[in-house]
């Protein structure tokens, strides 16, 4: 009769194998749960890239902005600075119009206390 308290070579080799076979479940398992947490940090990778295109592309239309604004500036601050050499201009001839007109008004002033003095009666 055989002893029955000793494992056979077919146990041994049974148990050899669950063993074998729980040591590769248990890798692939780990293998599995690395391959999930590298998604994980490829997702959070991508969403960060995503976050700093939009900000690149807010950062892009705020600059366009700022530089339609500028040109705007330019161009109001040139007519404005054309608009102020015509009003030197404008005021300049109307400087002198009226020195023309004051000469004049010297000139008839002159006139007039010429014919006052012809017109006075000499003393007797």
């Amino acid at each position: 009769m055989p002893d029955d308290r000793r494992p056979s070579p077919h146990w041994e080799l049974a148990e050899e194998h669950r063993s074998s076979a729980e040591s590769a479940r248990s890798e692939a398992e780990r293998f599995r749960q690395l391959a999930e947490e590298a998604r994980e940090v490829r997702d959070q990778h991508r969403e960060a890239l995503e976050t700093v295109r939009q900000e690149r592309e807010r950062l892009r239309e705020a600059s366009e902005t700022a530089r339609t604004a500028g040109e705007e500036a330019r161009t109001g601050a040139e007519a404005a600075r054309e608009a102020t050499i015509e009003a030197v201009h404008a005021t300049a001839e109307t400087l002198r119009a009226t020195l023309e007109h004051m000469r004049v008004v010297e000139e008839m002033r002159r006139t007039l206390r010429d014919i006052r003095d012809v017109n006075k009666l000499p003393p007797n």
